[in-house]
């Protein structure tokens, strides 16, 4: 990728020696990226960018090595941490009940709907549903630095609506991008910087004080992680800002999201590794389920039916879950269950009704099972989650409620569910894979499709789902072969529907065929691409 940085004068920054801004400046964003601001991020890049680097070759060896048959196990050079008893530090009182978490990309009125959407916690999001242009990430931060001073409001110009917060808001958490991936628009002697370490830099440098000021602190959820290597390297971040801004150590608390099959096997480890500064873990379903079929991806054994039948009930899934809540009690943390992608469905009472019960089906089940608190996408379900919660879990959590050691083995979390693979479900995955990389490509990371809140993760399971038919001839339930003609034309059928429905002006306009021509270079590749948003970043 070519960058091409502005000029230092036209800028009008003081940019730190080594630095280069490669991308303009929209009103108000110098006064976010000032000169002590970038100082603290583009150290923090030059301190942790070796060890980092480090990390993300040490994945791809892994990778290598299950596609060369091996499996996933616990690891044997850290039995005795699972094996000890501790405990993580204490949690924060604003972060004890938790039941309710509503996330969401950083958009001004997203940002205020979901602190006054009744949720106890509101996640705001720089991963999976924000498209990262320079806009949406900096216009992001000055969103946030609004929000935690009680400052934010929003006028809808098209409506007269004018947003603002209710009295009662939820408690702020950040999530930002994951280790892999880097922000283009910032370049450190020669380099785009981590992502990460952007993200979390900025709102930390510009925020903690204030956050203690008001009885909170700066809170974080912490995604994509594949090892406790790498939460520890997230522990030695959060102890360098600390120090550097003169916060107690522990200040900082952050929640893991074990969303990766790797991770689900180092859950002692990685809370241990950040245990003065970790709250919880949380699980990542559809990115987990993505994680499971990249594991595996050379392994024709691991094949997996439709996106649509892999459910919290498939036996691989119920392990993790209950795994992971065994794991966070025994440890003092939280165990926070997944995301229901569900939204209302305003136009149809009976869909709708369906909709509404199987997210309390699933909110049901999680809060039975152990979960401390849940996630929601959509105001319009916090509620609906809360209800289960509220009838199930009499206190603020679930941390010290004793349950009996369930075992869990390494074949129950590798179980294969079985299924079909439907010629619905392969034009499903190649309808979403578009209309949501389009989206992707237009500034937009959260998109609405066929009733679901789509996001990177569930995007990531329909190419990746694809690619895996392919590759492994999977059969379809008429018997037909999932061969690269037959993919080529169903993918060549949908375009022609979305086509007709928005009209060929809309269709060029929003991107479609670069959204097209990129999911097929994804899902014939040789071999399976680690991530969806990499590939496409060069052209956002």
């Amino acid at each position: 990728m070519t960058l091409q940085p502005l000029p230092r004068d036209s800028t009008r920054l003081v940019l730190p020696p080594g630095v280069e801004l490669a991308a303009d400046l929209a009103p108000g964003f110098r006064s976010l990226l000032t000169p002590g601001a970038l100082s603290f991020v583009v150290d923090l890049e030059r301190r942790f960018r070796t060890q980092r680097s480090s990390l993300l070759a040490r994945r791809m060896r892994r990778q290598s090595w299950f596609d060369a048959g091996h499996l996933p196990d616990f690891l044997p050079e850290t039995a005795d941490v699972r094996g000890a008893d501790w405990k993580v530090a204490p949690v924060p009182d604003d972060l004890i009940d938790r039941r309710v978490e509503i996330t969401g990309p950083v958009d001004r009125k997203m940002i205020i709907n979901a602190l006054s959407s009744g949720a106890n916690v509101f996640v705001a999001d720089f991963e999976d549903s924000c498209a990262p242009t320079w806009e949406n990430l900096v216009g992001g931060q000055m969103h946030l630095r609004d929000a935690v001073r009680g400052k934010i409001t929003y006028l809808d110009v098209a409506t007269g609506k004018r947003y603002q917060l209710g009295e009662r808001t939820a408690t702020l958490m950040v999530r930002p991008r994951g280790w892999h991936l880097h922000e283009k628009h910032v370049v450190v002697d020669g380099w785009p910087m981590s992502a990460s370490l952007f993200d979390f830099g900025l709102y930390l440098f510009h925020n903690a004080g204030e956050l203690l000021n008001r009885g909170t602190g700066p809170y974080f959820y912490l995604p994509k992680l594949e090892s406790h290597h790498e939460a520890r390297l997230w522990n030695e971040v959060f102890v360098a800002a600390q120090r550097a801004l003169e916060l107690s150590i522990g200040t900082i608390k952050a929640t893991v999201l074990i969303e990766t099959l790797p991770a689900a096997f180092e859950m002692d480890e990685i809370l241990f590794e950040l245990r003065d500064h970790v709250v919880g873990l949380n699980c990542g379903r559809w990115d987990y389920i993505f994680s499971f079929i990249k594991t595996f991806r050379s392994r024709p054994g691991f094949v997996l039916p439709d996106r649509a039948t892999v459910g919290m009930d498939c036996h691989f899934l119920r392990s993790y879950s209950r795994l992971l809540i065994q794991t966070c009690h025994r440890r003092g943390a939280h165990a926070m269950g997944g995301m229901a992608a569900q939204i209302p469905i305003k136009d149809d009472v009976l869909r709708n009704a369906e909709a509404m019960g199987r997210v309390r089906d699933d909110k049901r089940r999680e809060v039975t099972n152990g979960h401390d608190g849940t996630w929601v996408a959509h105001p319009g379900l916090v509620e609906v989650a809360r209800r289960e919660f509220d009838a199930r879990m009499r206190g603020p959590n679930q941390v010290d409620v004793q349950r009996v050691q369930l075992g869990i083995t390494p074949l129950d979390l590798l179980a294969v569910p079985g299924g079909q693979v439907t010629v619905r479900g392969l034009r499903q995955n190649l309808s979403v894979g578009v209309r949501y990389l389009a989206s992707w490509l237009c500034g937009n990371g959260c998109v609405p499709i066929d009733d679901l809140m789509e996001d990177a993760a569930t995007a990531e399971i329909s190419r990746a789902q694809v690619w895996q038919w392919i590759r492994h001839g999977a059969r379809l339930d008429d018997g037909r072969r999932v061969a690269l003609a037959l993919v080529r034309r169903a993918l060549s059928e949908e375009l022609g529907r979305m086509q007709a429905e928005i009209g060929e002006v809309a269709y060029q306009g929003r991107r479609y065929p670069l959204a097209a021509e990129l999911l097929w270079q994804m899902i014939t590749a040789e071999r399976l691409p680690d991530f969806l948003t990499p590939a496409a970043y060069a052209h956002l």
